[in-house]
């Protein structure tokens, strides 16, 4: 298996959801701009997700996707469906308590994440509107998670895209019918997000039928009971224990940054959220498909005590981080107006929010190659059966990322929840790297300063193009002509490209250098 090939194909399968997402976002920004609507739904639509996050594709996946692959492959197609119908029935009576609870316990969760709303209570029901996508979006990963074990990628991969199709149409069709009707207009986005999970959740249905894998939920006790003892269920609540921590600890913070920004201003919230949505193509496109290919190449080369392959593996990973990752965390910091500007500056959305956005997006940007970094160092652990290292240090940071909100915030209001972000996910890869080398884990490859000089010329010549665009061209004048300025954004980002390239190859730098083999 080439490497560089299987990462690129992750990257276009995430890159329809990305796009997807930020045409949401964009429009979402355009009908509703960053006002305390905005922050309300911001807010309440983060509480599902943060449950998302922390079961059905954090903890409940890691501890799921290898069992089931393990006993498929070691006892049959019968042991697997067993397997598959008891974690499903405990999975669906776990989630419809939770859901209950999350329904009537919103208010106290908006209160957790959100106190300084200044629509509290449109918050309070959008989460009881959309709380139960959680359970949704657990079934969902359950049906991924096999769905990928027999091979079956693209549904999975298309899924996250009807989301964001459904909250489009429910901004572009259902905010103004909800106007007119004398309701809300922001209530329409959480109507949206249930249809999307509803859908997402449809179409697992034939596929998983397709491969005769479709779960068997039992409902009388009697199966309950059964299915609560069955060994599988066991070992996926004993393995989500760990894995449940180590998630936790990053979506603390994420909660803890969500109540200050909505105690420093309306909209900062929203600001925040725009400007993540824009870091996340970059951090999905790079990251998470270099940790999806080298997870398991790691984990096989740990399996074969192969340490040279496996600080190989490292070597190519972060190369690649260095290579890709730096001009996307320059294009953040030197080019933020223009990229804002084009993709968020319509309709409601005042040159005051771009300003305010500009600014969340550098403090991110920051902090972007540690961000992806962390996607190919954190799995260089768990290859090895590590859970507790990287754990500690997500602590660590949690606690440092706090401290730094302590002097960046009064100082940079929501812009310095960004920074402290940023700053944090660096010291995060730093120690995560540190580790790895104190061990002898990873023994970089020979050649790295060299690698590094050319990199870091042709960076130079990409920021320079980048500064000329930034300070030449009044990236908010140019509103009203929009196709224009979007077409000015794609020819610096065009030129910039091609001046960094040009600059690698001039100085030796050969793609085929990256295309390792598996």
């Amino acid at each position: 298996m080439n490497l560089l090939r299987a990462a690129s194909t992750v990257s276009l399968l995430t890159l329809v959801s990305r796009i997807t997402g930020l045409v949401r976002e964009q429009l979402i920004a355009a009908m509703f701009g960053a006002g305390a609507a905005t922050d309300a739904f911001n807010v309440a639509f983060r509480i599902p997700n943060l449950f998302r996050r922390l079961f059905a594709e954090g903890a409940f996946s890691q501890a799921f996707v290898p069992l089931i692959g393990a006993t498929h492959e070691r006892e049959g197609e019968a042991a697997a469906q067993v397997l598959i119908d008891a974690v499903a029935t405990v999975l669906a009576w776990v989630l419809l308590a939770v859901c209950c609870v999350g329904v009537v316990a919103a208010p106290v969760l908006v209160w957790l994440i959100g106190a300084g709303l200044a629509q509290f209570d449109t918050a309070v029901l959008l989460t009881r509107w959309m709380f139960p996508y959680i359970g949704l979006m657990s079934m969902v990963a359950l049906a991924a998670g096999i769905l990928n074990t027999w091979r079956r990628f693209a549904v999975p991969a298309v899924t996250p895209v009807l989301l964001n199709v459904a909250v489009i149409a429910a901004a572009w069709w259902g905010a103004p019918w909800f106007e007119r009707m004398g309701v809300q207009p922001i209530l329409a986005l959480g109507a949206g997000v249930m249809l999307g999970g509803l859908l997402q959740a449809a179409v697992q249905v034939p596929a998983l039928r397709a491969i005769g894998k479709m779960p068997h939920i039992g409902w009388v006790p009697a199966k309950v009971a059964a299915a609560w003892r069955h060994e599988g269920t066991r070992r996926v609540l004993k393995q989500m224990a760990p894995a449940l921590l180590g998630v936790s600890v990053a979506q603390l913070s994420l909660v803890i940054n969500t109540q200050i920004a909505s105690h420093v201003a309306v909209g900062a919230v929203s600001w925040l959220s725009y400007a993540d949505r824009l870091m996340e193509f970059p951090t999905a496109l790079l990251g998470v498909a270099l940790g999806v290919v080298l997870l398991p190449q790691l984990s096989a080369a740990d399996a074969r005590a192969d340490a040279a392959r496996y600080s190989e593996l490292l070597d190519w990973g972060l190369r690649l981080v260095l290579l890709l990752a730096l001009p996307c965390a320059l294009a953040l910091l030197i080019f933020p107006a223009g990229l804002v500007s084009v993709l968020y500056h319509y309709g409601r959305f005042a040159p005051e929010d771009v300003q305010a956005t500009v600014l969340a997006l550098r403090g991110y940007g920051v902090g972007l190659a540690g961000i992806i970094a962390i996607k190919v160092l954190a799995p260089a652990f768990y290859a090895r059966g590590d859970v507790r290292t990287p754990v500690k240090v997500a602590i660590g940071v949690l606690v440092a990322t706090q401290a730094l909100n302590l002097v960046l915030v009064p100082w940079l209001g929501h812009g310095g929840l960004a920074l402290s972000i940023g700053l944090a996910a660096l010291l995060n890869a730093g120690l995560l790297l540190g580790g790895l080398l104190r061990r002898g884990t990873f023994v970089p490859g020979a050649g790295w300063a060299g690698f590094a000089a050319r990199v870091a010329l042709a960076n130079v010549a990409l920021g320079a193009v980048l500064a000329w665009a930034a300070v030449s061209i009044d990236w908010i004048g140019l509103r009203a002509v929009p196709w224009s300025r979007a077409a000015w954004v794609a020819a610096v980002l065009g030129a910039s490209a091609v001046v960094y390239f040009a600059v690698l190859l001039a100085c030796g730098l050969r793609p085929r250098q990256f295309a390792r083999r598996g």
